[in-house]
């Protein structure tokens, strides 16, 4: 029974988590583009941004990935002798999201105290890194076949190649918009 509870947490936790690292990312890029407005625009965007981001970031996002590493842990211990090939990849992916979170976190303070090194459309693209490992996690967990597992990371590269041409293709008619 308890695992059952723990299993629900564990998944709420994860889309708490994922839906933080999504909107973080979308804030970072409307952070990037304000600092490129007029006075007193600017300032009033980039208060809000920074307070809107600030709560995001340590009232879900981080509260998130912690819980989640938690309950993901008390999983290991069921499989503690016999760890499938799949599992061993899923926790690739979830150490490299981790990795994604403490980058977004050293962006998320360049931003809080107002450098700006990266652009909106680098930003956008960065907001797809999370999508791809929920995507290649999702089928690792679903499939759990090594068979499958090779289609699904061919899924992927073509899924990330769909998504940076989708991003080009909104960049293009972004540009001609403001013309």
């Amino acid at each position: 029974m308890a695992y059952s509870y723990i299993k629900a947490l564990h998944i709420i936790f994860i889309v708490t988590w994922f839906a933080g690292l999504f909107y973080i990312v979308r804030l970072f890029v409307y952070t990037v583009e304000a600092h490129a407005e007029d006075e007193p625009k600017r300032s009033i965007l980039l208060e809000h941004l920074t307070l809107w981001s600030k709560r995001l970031w340590f009232g879900i996002t981080w509260p998130s990935a912690i819980i989640t590493l938690l309950l993901g842990g008390y999983f290991l211990h069921f499989y503690a002798n016999n760890m499938p090939s799949w599992l061993w990849i899923k926790l690739g992916f979830v150490a490299f999201l981790y990795l994604y979170q403490l980058l977004c976190h050293r962006i998320y303070h360049q931003l809080q105290r107002g450098e700006v090194r990266y652009t909106s459309q680098q930003l956008r693209i960065w907001n797809e890194v999370a999508t791809i490992i929920l995507v290649a996690v999702v089928f690792l967990v679903v499939l759990k076949s090594a068979l499958s597992m090779v289609y699904g990371l061919v899924g992927l590269v073509i899924f990330t190649v769909v998504l940076m041409i989708a991003i080009q293709i909104y960049k293009r008619i972004r540009t001609k918009r403001k013309i």
